[in-house]
């Protein structure tokens, strides 16, 4: 069931994770870094503020991905557009750019959790791609331990770089946020939110 779900993701031609199957009973994630040894990024958001720590040391590619778009302010004025309720309390809700011209940039270089050691676990912030080496200037969050999306069992998984430190209450509040029934093509119809839940800014914090 869970290959088949990340397949589906992959084979769509918006870039979007996969729709994530139920949650493990007990997560086996390593131990996550020290706040101390992650870039700290503030998002602030019409529903309140996010504090990111990027893992620039497991993931040194996705991670510098993530701070071009933070430091050119290419998120300053983008969304989070997507909410993806998996079962009571689990999901995961997706931000960035959707491909718009002037805020993205180039593909990046895929660095699965085989390579980086990191997991899908409550609070980890990731890669939407549609394929390997494709992702861009999207990105979701977790909520709950979602370590299907990991690499394994011959699928590539996604591309975590991170872990909200602060705000997943505010990460919560926008998992139960109003979507649409109608909006978004295939695996996303009805998984749009609405209306979208804007971010002010995107900047680095102390």
């Amino acid at each position: 069931m869970i290959a088949a779900l990340v397949a589906l993701a992959l084979a769509a031609p918006q870039v979007a994770p996969a729709t994530p199957a139920a949650p493990p009973p007990v997560s086996t994630a390593p131990a996550a870094p020290a706040p101390s040894t992650l870039t700290r990024v503030v998002l602030t958001t019409d529903a309140g503020p996010i504090t990111i720590g990027v893992d620039a040391k497991a993931a040194p590619i996705t991670a510098a991905n993530f701070l071009k778009y933070v430091d050119g302010k290419k998120l300053d004025g983008v969304s989070f557009y997507r909410a993806v309720k998996v079962a009571d309390g689990f999901g995961l809700v997706q931000f960035g750019t959707r491909n718009d011209a002037k805020r993205t940039l180039p593909p990046i270089r895929f660095e699965p959790t085989t390579q980086t050691g990191l997991s899908h676990t409550d609070g980890t912030i990731s890669m939407a791609m549609a394929a390997p080496n494709t992702a861009t200037g999207d990105f979701f969050v977790v909520v709950g331990d979602l370590t299907s999306m990991d690499a394994k069992d011959g699928q590539p998984g996604f591309a975590a770089f991170g872990r909200v430190l602060e705000g997943m209450d505010v990460i919560r509040k926008i998992l139960l946020a109003p979507t649409s029934p109608t909006l978004g093509e295939g695996a996303m119809k009805g998984q749009m939110l609405a209306p979208a839940i804007r971010i002010t800014s995107a900047r680095r914090g102390p």
